[in-house]
């Protein structure tokens, strides 16, 4: 007789576990607060950093031309007070020739001879030096006035030279994002942008308009738990106080943003990243966000902004964006339809 075994009641709650595991894994849509993956190929991989690049050096371009600007501003001023001091001095050393030429040398040699006691003649002639050193004073400041004045002059037309450097590196910059876009199908297309998006305080620059360089130096107040820029906590900080479902920013993994600190994740769904499109409510919460950040662009020093299956790029506007092909939202984290991506300066 062949003895059969009956199974140990302690393996049931085990085996009911792991039934139900399954059960919630295929039943439900991934975790939430995943980390999504947006990098899905490795075409898409060398896009990302031609644009992180480009779009980079895009506004650090921008930024030496603010400094252009401004320089060439304050100079102009310069050049103004430097004429009004050139008009008065050549004013007054017309006068003085005018009264040189009247009187004539021998007039004042005949005034310092006509003194009547030594006394008197010291008395002339201290007089007279001193009307020789406030008129060679004011030729002093007439030739040193006109040399303020070109000296202005051709740093102003530095600067301008500096400013067409910049615009043409800038055009230049803006063509190659372009091209690296139309290689994956990224053509020019519309982004909505919401005209009553509000205005976010703008991040902090140098005193003549250039973008400050900056480290990953700052905890990372979201549950990534790493570390983000000034600048980017900055962004962060002004798009939460309109926007508040989940965001993550720091993830190491990448040679892109995200580990350098200057990258978020902007949940369109409230309490997390899901595997699949955002729709209704959700989806016109991402385009109001990613519409806050195009907004703002310059004065949070963006990059670029991803959402659903589209790219802005600073100087360049909205372009398709597709991270695997096929139809938008076949890859929800990779085509950016369940959050928008910030790429921060």
């Amino acid at each position: 007789m062949t003895l059969t075994v009956r199974p140990r009641r302690r393996f049931v709650p085990a085996i009911a576990a792991a039934i139900a595991a399954v059960f919630l894994v295929t039943s439900f849509p991934a975790a939430a607060n995943a980390e999504p993956n947006e990098i899905s190929s490795t075409k898409v991989a060398q896009l990302r950093q031609t644009l992180e690049s480009a779009a980079g050096q895009y506004l650090e371009a921008e930024g030496l031309l603010t400094k252009a600007k401004t320089e060439q501003a304050a100079l102009n001023k310069s050049l103004v007070l430097a004429e009004n001091r050139y008009l008065r001095a050549k004013t007054e050393v017309q006068k003085y020739a005018a009264e040189a030429y009247k009187a004539g040398r021998l007039g004042v040699i005949g005034v310092m001879l006509n003194a009547n006691s030594p006394d008197d003649f010291l008395a002339r002639s201290a007089a007279f030096e001193k009307m020789t050193a406030r008129d060679e004073s004011r030729i002093s400041e007439l030739v040193a006035a006109r040399k303020e004045i070109d000296t202005t002059k051709a740093e102003i037309d530095g600067r301008v030279r500096e400013q067409n450097k910049q615009l043409a590196e800038m055009k230049k910059l803006r063509a190659a994002t372009e091209r690296a876009l139309s290689a994956v199908g990224g053509y020019a297309t519309n982004g909505w942008v919401d005209p009553y998006a509000p205005t976010a305080a703008p991040a902090k620059r140098n005193s003549d308009g250039s973008w400050p360089s900056q480290g990953c130096t700052v905890n990372d107040p979201t549950p990534a738990n790493g570390c983000i820029t000034p600048r980017t906590l900055h962004a962060l900080q002004q798009a939460q106080r309109w926007f508040h479902h989940y965001v993550s920013c720091y993830r190491s993994g990448d040679m892109y943003e995200h580990p350098k600190g200057r990258a978020c994740d902007f949940s369109s769904e409230p309490d997390g990243f899901k595997n699949f499109s955002s729709k209704g409510e959700n989806k016109l919460y991402g385009d109001k966000l990613a519409s806050f950040f195009v907004k703002n662009a310059s004065r949070l020093g963006v990059m670029y902004v991803i959402w659903y299956c589209k790219i802005w790029l600073a100087g360049s506007g909205w372009k398709t964006y597709r991270s695997a092909g096929g139809n938008c939202g076949d890859d929800p984290a990779g085509d950016h339809t369940n959050h928008v991506h910030l790429s921060v300066l």
